[in-house]
């Protein structure tokens, strides 16, 4: 099968950023002029995924509000909230487990040849944030048009789930006539992410293009080791989530890998999992999965259900141990791993929250905050597979959910493998089954 126009597009905007930024770092003068040039690639970049916060919170508002609708009762909302928390807890576990055996049996902080940040040196997170009461209160909203504007997907989910629940209890034609009023919402914010994919290679262009400018190929060489050994641990665990969901779904889960490698390529590229977010909800339409199921899983699992950070936060940890030197016994690494278990269900929508746990927790073990540093430079090129892991983690997460509530319908296969290509000016794209 030829692989679509839009993942072509991305791809090939990638190799470009990577030529481009390539030559950028080697005819700047200097780190200064080289961030200089960098800030003209981020325009791009930052543009693209203004354009997709844009349509983040009316999509997501939307869908959730149609589907709870149409759940009839509290009851059923309890039900699919507490399978899909089930599988994400899982699932975190597994990627921690994972990042500790890994770092542990790889381990790339064991003669690093590089100099080490000193003790007491400060890496500028806040990690203040980290807050499990704060995180709780914040969930709830206090104005429901500031947390649509602050696109704070918890807060719109409350929201939403009170509304649909209220509007389904209510049997008149007015509030019929205001669910097909969202219903058609959805649909034209669907169209409008169309068009705003139109845009996702110049954004990939600009980001790729823009760190490399910045970094430049040698530092790949210099932690050549840890990116070697993450990318290992991220390949075993897309295994086992690809297996999991096979055990529930069947050969299915293979169609469902082939529907999202646009989006998983696109958070990849960006390093940013809202750039994947419409586009993942629209191939999980086209995967089978009921409207219902999405908006309320997928959100709930961009807050709770992010496989690749839980690698990365157990990965990084250890990595920075071994580079100090500093050995850890095997329980309390898996005391570790239950801290950081906790406390990044605390972190949703804190920038750069994977580090911000990693910088929180080293410090209860003995480990030096200072040790982040040395992650910095890279940490681009780390969040870029961690980001694409959390999609894929996501929509079988949310398949998964979806078959155990019987509510994936069954599909055209002459539509399934129809290519999901850009529409070419002057004509229409194809349109999203119900």
């Amino acid at each position: 099968m030829k692989m679509n126009r839009l993942t072509t597009l991305i791809m090939i905007a990638m190799v470009l950023g990577v030529i481009v930024g390539y030559a950028c770092n080697t005819m700047a003068g200097g780190p200064a002029a080289a961030k200089e040039i960098a800030g003209y690639f981020g325009i791009l970049t930052d543009i693209f995924l203004r354009l997709i916060k844009m349509i983040i919170a009316p999509l997501v508002f939307a869908t959730l509000v149609v589907g709870l609708a149409g759940m009839g009762d509290s009851k059923t909302v309890g039900r699919i909230g507490a399978k899909a928390l089930g599988w994400f807890v899982a699932a975190s576990l597994c990627s921690l487990a994972l990042g500790l055996v890994f770092a542990n049996l790889l381990q790339p902080g064991a003669n690093l040849g590089v100099p080490l940040p000193e003790l007491g040196a400060a890496v500028g997170l806040k990690t203040s944030a980290l807050n499990l009461k704060d995180f709780i209160t914040h969930v709830f909203p206090k104005n429901f048009f500031e947390a649509m504007a602050a696109n704070e997907i918890l807060q719109i989910l409350v929201f939403a789930v009170f509304f649909g629940l209220a509007l389904g209890h209510l049997h008149n034609q007015a509030a019929r006539s205001l669910v097909n009023t969202m219903e058609e919402v959805v649909h034209v914010m669907l169209k409008v992410t169309d068009y705003v994919m139109r845009f996702a290679p110049i954004g990939v262009f600009g980001a790729v293009a823009g760190i490399i400018t910045t970094q430049g190929l040698g530092m790949l060489v210099v932690f050549g080791k840890l990116l070697a050994s993450f990318y290992i641990a991220l390949a075993v665990l897309w295994l086992v989530l690809i297996a999991a969901g096979y055990f529930v779904l069947g050969k299915e889960v293979f169609r469902l890998l082939k529907l999202v490698r646009s989006p998983m390529l696109l958070g990849f590229s960006t390093a940013s999992s809202e750039s994947a977010y419409p586009k993942l909800m629209e191939q999980l339409e086209k995967f089978g999965v009921k409207d219902r199921i999405t908006g309320f899983v997928l959100p709930l699992g961009y807050s709770f259900n992010l496989d690749g950070s839980m690698l990365y936060c157990a990965f990084a940890a250890l990595f920075i141990g071994q580079a100090y030197g500093i050995d850890l016994s095997l329980g309390t690494q898996i005391t570790m791993l239950l801290v950081l278990m906790i406390s990044s269900k605390g972190v949703a929508g804190v920038p750069r929250s994977s580090l911000v746990v990693v910088a929180a927790v080293l410090p209860m073990f003995g480990l030096p905050e200072a040790g982040l540093l040395l992650i910095l430079g890279i940490d681009h090129f780390l969040d870029m597979g961690r980001t694409a892991t959390n999609v894929l983690g996501n929509a079988i997460a949310t398949a998964v959910v979806a078959k155990w509530e019987k509510a994936i319908d069954p599909v055209d296969e002459s539509l399934a493998d129809v290519d999901d290509a850009l529409p070419v000016a002057g004509e229409d794209a194809v349109p999203v089954t119900a």
